[in-house]
């Protein structure tokens, strides 16, 4: 999952939002340096990604990908995710849209970010001033964070070209995003009985 999904499910958990987005920028163990409810965010994060990565859809979702590109098709899917979670926001959304689920995030996380690696205050930053959870309902936007990524780590150089694998396979994938995101919404909420 990637940053909409993290920020989606970290608020159906009531989990800290910054925890569960300063995650990528932390090693080792968080409760060693963060308050509890920070740390606990972290784990959360943590805890997705492993889930996430363990379904079989994710699995079968890599498939669809060229075998030469497969190495980088988990980092794509993330994307990916974030794309379809923006583009059908109106049947997971907590708010109307998701521009005003980024504005209330944005208010939660601003006033403390400072306190926080300034690898992830410029993430956060440029992420808000992208506006990138609206964008990411945008398949042209997709290409551009993937062709982004590999600027910045030309090691995934094959990723920039994982857009023709998303574009060829778009309705394959779409089906799988329609049921292992409703599985990780589930897994991630609060039971019945600790509300």
């Amino acid at each position: 999952m990637n940053i909409l999904a993290h920020l989606h499910l970290a608020t159906l958990a009531n989990s800290s939002l910054i925890g569960n987005t300063v995650a990528d920028f932390v090693k080792g163990d968080p409760y060693t340096t963060y308050p509890q409810s920070i740390a606990d965010g972290i784990m959360l994060h943590r805890k997705i990604d492993t889930m996430t990565d363990s379904l079989p859809e994710v699995k079968q979702a890599k498939l669809l990908f060229r075998t030469t590109h497969r190495r980088v098709a988990p980092i794509a899917l993330d994307i990916v995710w974030d794309h379809f979670l923006s583009k059908y926001w109106r049947d997971f959304g907590i708010t109307g849209n998701v521009a005003e689920f980024n504005l209330r995030t944005q208010q939660q996380i601003q006033p403390y970010i400072a306190s926080y690696p300034t690898d992830y205050q410029h993430f956060m930053q440029a992420m808000w001033q992208g506006k990138w959870l609206e964008n990411y309902a945008s398949l042209d936007f997709v290409g551009k964070v993937l062709r982004g990524m590999t600027t910045r780590r030309p090691k995934l150089y094959l990723l920039q070209e994982t857009i023709v694998d998303i574009q060829h396979h778009y309705t394959a994938l779409e089906s799988q995003f329609f049921i292992l995101y409703p599985n990780m919404c589930l897994a991630v909420q609060p039971s019945i009985k600790n509300k």
